[in-house]
Order: C-alpha cells, then structure tokens, then sequence
C-alpha cells in the first residue's frame, strides 16, 4: 500500500508503521530460518551417521563372531570326519572317546554319529537311540552328499530343545565314503547377543531367510517364530534402515547377511531411543527460534513504534514550526500596522487634544461666555476620548513591539492589566465579571514584554470560550517563592475532562470544532517553557479551570538569545 502523502494523516503513520515492520522482519527472521533449518538438516544427517555408523560396526563384529563359532565348530567336525577311519569311528568306544574329548574341550556338542555312504547310522554317542537309522531319503542327507558340508537351521525335534546339525563327508583314498554327523546346542548363540550390551529398548536376534526366528527375540516372538519385520534385501556388508515395527514404533534396522549358513543378523533399536539427545537438540533448536523470533518480534515493533512516533513528532514539530512561522509573519504584519494605524491616529489626536485645550482655556478666561458650564463639560468630554485613544494606541504599539524580543525588568500587574484591557468591552457585552486580585509590592521580573502579552492574551481567550455570558474570570497575581512569580486564570466556564487535559498542549489538538486551530495553549506552553517558567492546569468538568504561569524572576539563558 502506497504511503498517503499528507503531512501528520494518521493513516500515513499506521502505514508507514505496518511497512517498516513488514520489512524489518523479512529481513531478520528470514535469514534466521534459512540458517536453522541448514544447521537443522546438516546436524539430523550427521547425527544420524555418527549413530549408524557404530550400530552398523556392532552388527558386523557380532556376525564375524557368529560365523567364526560356527567356523570353528564346522572345522573340528571336519577334523575328525579325517583324522580317523571308517572302521575307527564305527568303533562306539572309540567314537564315545572321541565325543567325550570334544565335550571338555570344545562346550556345545550334544552327540554325534558315524552314517555311512547310503544314508545308516553305523554308530551313534548321544542321549537318544539313534543307531541304524536310515537317512538317506532326507534333504539334508542329500546336500552333505553334493556340497561336502552342512549347517542346518535351528530345529527342534524330537530333542525339544534349538537346536542345529552339522554335517561333513569325508572320501579316503580308496574312494571310501562316511558322513560325521554332530548336534549342537544354541545356548552360545544367545551369549553372543548378550556379549552386544545392548539396553533394555533393543533388541538382536538371528532369522533364516525364510524369516524364521533361530533365536529367542525380546519384542517380536521366540525361536521358530516367523519374524513380523520383513526381510531387508540380501547385502553382506551391514546396513542400517529406517521403519515402523507391527507395534507401530519407528525403529532403526541394522542387520547383516551370514555367508554361511543362511542367517541374518538383526538388531533393532527405537529411533526415540536412537535420537535421543537429536531430539533434545531439536527440542532447544525449536525453543531457541521460536524465542529468537519473538524477541525478534518485540524488538521490532519497539524500534518501529520508536521510529514513526520520532518522525511523527518531527514533522508535527516541523508543521508547528511552520504554523507558529506563519503566526508570527501575520503578528508581524499586525504589528507593523498597528503601530502605523497608532502614529497616524495620534498625530491628529494630538491636534483635536491641543485644540480642545485651548477651547477650554478660551471658554475659562472669557467673561460671560453663554453656557459656559456646558461647553466646559463637553470639551472635558473630547479631552477624555482623545485620552482613550491614547490609551488604545499605546497598547497597540506595545503588541507592535512584541516582535522584536527584549528582556527587561517589567512589573507583571500592569501587564496583566494592559492585557486584561482589550479584552473589557467583550467583557461589557456579555456581562462577564473581569475580576483583578494583583498582589502589591509583587516582584518584578526580567521577561519580554510581548510574549507575556500573547501568553496572558491566549489564556483569556480561551477562559472568554469557556464562560457562558454572565461567568465570572479573575486574575491573580502572588510571589510564589524567592525566585519565581505565579499568575493564576480562573474561570468558572465549562471546565475540561482528564482526557482533554492530557493533549491540552499537543499541536493541533483543539475542542473548538470548526474554530479553533489548535495551537494557541503549544504556544503559549512553548513561550512559557522558552522563558524557563512552568505551567499548570487543574479543571473539573461544569467547574471551570484554573491555568497557573509560573516565571523565573530572573531570566532565563535561551530567552535572552
């Protein structure tokens, strides 16, 4: 919206004000925003590395861990499927030795049998009767029998308890073949995921990748479970993925592929958990924009508010100055013919006054003049006008000097009284009672004798607008102290509220609608105020007012300049 261009227009300040803000505050909050929300992206993004990173680094030492036991496992069955013989191992006491040592050495081993090339079970060391079974139609059987080695998924059986089997052939140099079959227990599987220290919020577990548990899982189910998270895509190196659970809790995947057998290895982690202290950044990065904003805000609309109301008191002072100018030039223009309207009126006033005298003196001195006593009386009646003529120039010649400032020693009762004066026949016309209470032997004081006129002038004006005809005005004068003299106005017109009184000196603020202009009591307080005196206004409304001038007796410094 465009600025409406006239000088003191309200409307122009509430835009100005609306303009100033607007820009003020594209200019502060939206660099501001542009820099939280990069620092907010960079730090989310790092963050979330520096947690990934270590999550994803665990998965993968745990999976090392899970394939070396497994490894290690695989190795020592495939050492005795070739260290010893067939007919060694048929042996069930040699077997049973066998078996005997890898249980004190190696913990896990729950048995193991001797099968031969078409599937039997030639000898068997273990908690179950399994010897003479046949396994050839099973798929197991089938797989040692192609690839060489096998690690089945955990199971239960008939053991009722996890648990996986091992498989190794073993073909000697005569092209004789067995088959070393052991069972393991799971217990070292939760002791590695016991090893990750994870918290209580977290969760590992292994799956086959038809999504079967293999182990034990806190949230999502026990050991031959389905899995309820989907499967990740097939990757050997760890990955750390963002999801919601079926619980609906958004969570952080990390997970890794065995290379043999078919496991995955997940670890869970709540991102609430997760983010924690991101979360509590973000918390304090929204608090700090949202008080940096505020702030921002409030600074703004101080300064704005400081601003427009300087340059609205600015250009009010500047229109004030101008109006007071253009006052001035018209007193000026007054004064100078007033003070040429008072020497051509007494020039002649001189002539009837010395002409009258001398009728007076011929009328005196003339024997027998005919109605001597009545001409007597009407020459007396020509010298007393020619004496009020005097009188009324003189006071116009005195407002005449008004424009050119001169401190000097006055006697304020007589300037009350020669002010006071123009203002008796509108007093007679409407019957207002002009009363003077002028101190005796009050002080005089250094002033200007023109600006004390227009100060006294402007007050009785507006006492003379307040008062109905018939009111009363009076005029005081007392030593206040020492230093200072105060002249009291009193009228007993219509008297004002507080919120008039509060803008009684403000530029341009006038009750009289249509009349007035608004500026007659900012001069007269700016007179008052520029000869170091003071001014008071007490008034009650249907009481009348009481305006009190306080002057320094002594001048002040900016009045002499």
């Amino acid at each position: 919206m465009q600025i409406p261009e006239e000088g003191t227009s309200p409307e122009r300040y509430r835009v100005l004000h609306r303009n100033i803000t607007v820009l003020m505050l594209l200019i502060t909050i939206i660099p501001l925003a542009l820099m939280a929300s990069i620092n907010y992206h960079q730090y989310q993004t790092a963050l979330k590395d520096e947690i990934m990173t270590p999550l994803g680094a665990l998965v993968n030492k745990t999976k090392h861990s899970f394939e070396l036991f497994l490894a290690g496992r695989l190795s020592t069955v495939k050492f005795i499927a070739s260290a010893y013989s067939y007919a060694h191992l048929a042996d069930e006491k040699n077997l049973n030795r066998i078996f005997r040592g890898l249980k004190q050495e190696i913990k896990g081993f729950v048995d193991i049998g001797l099968i031969d090339a078409n599937g039997v079970q030639v000898s068997y060391v273990g908690p179950y009767e399994l010897k003479g079974k046949n396994y050839a139609e099973q798929s197991w059987f089938q797989q040692v029998k192609v690839n060489g080695t096998y690690v089945s998924d955990v199971f239960m059986g008939y053991r009722k308890f996890p648990h996986i089997v091992m498989a190794v052939q073993h073909v000697n140099d005569t092209g004789e073949v067995w088959i070393v079959r052991v069972t393991l227990d799971t217990a070292r599987f939760d002791d590695l995921i016991a090893s990750m220290g994870l918290d209580r919020q977290s969760d590992a577990f292994l799956v086959n990748r038809s999504g079967v548990l293999q182990t034990n899982s806190k949230f999502y189910g026990n050991v031959l479970d389905a899995c309820p998270l989907e499967i990740p895509p097939r990757s050997f190196e760890p990955n750390v993925v963002e999801e919601n659970d079926p619980r609906g809790r958004a969570i952080m995947l990390a997970y890794a592929y065995f290379s043999s057998p078919d496991f995955i290895l997940m670890v869970v982690k709540p991102q609430a958990e997760v983010l924690k202290a991101w979360y509590t950044l973000k918390s304090e990065l929204v608090l700090l924009f949202v008080v940096s904003v505020v702030v921002i805000v409030l600074v703004v609309f101080k300064l704005t508010n400081v601003l427009v109301n300087r340059m609205r008191e600015s250009d009010t002072r500047r229109e004030l100055a101008y109006r007071e100018m253009q006052h001035s030039h018209k007193l000026s223009s007054i004064g100078r013919l007033a003070a040429g309207v008072a020497h051509e009126i007494n020039n002649p006033m001189a002539v009837v006054n010395e002409k009258a005298g001398l009728i007076k003196d011929l009328i005196e001195f003339t024997p027998n003049f005919p109605d001597k006593q009545k001409f007597l009386v009407l020459v007396q009646a020509i010298i007393q006008a020619v004496e009020r003529c005097r009188t009324i120039t003189h006071r116009l010649l005195g407002f005449a000097r008004r424009m050119d400032v001169e401190i000097e020693l006055l006697d304020i009762n007589q300037i009350v009284k020669e002010t006071a004066g123009f203002l008796e026949k509108e007093a007679m016309y409407r019957n207002i009672r002009l009363r003077l209470h002028l101190a005796d032997n009050l002080s005089r004081i250094e002033s200007d004798r023109g600006q004390l006129q227009q100060i006294f002038l402007n007050i009785l004006n507006n006492a003379f607008a307040a008062v109905s005809d018939g009111g009363m005005v009076s005029i005081a004068t007392f030593d206040k102290d020492i230093d200072t003299v105060g002249i009291t106005f009193h009228d007993d017109g219509c008297g004002m509220s507080d919120e008039v009184l509060k803008h009684m000196f403000e530029p341009f603020f006038t009750t009289k609608k249509g009349q007035g202009t608004g500026l007659g009591l900012s001069i007269t307080y700016g007179i008052v105020k520029k000869l170091g005196g003071d001014i008071e206004i007490k008034s009650k409304e249907g009481q009348g007012t009481r305006f009190t001038v306080y002057l320094p007796k002594k001048a002040a410094e900016e009045s002499r300049t």
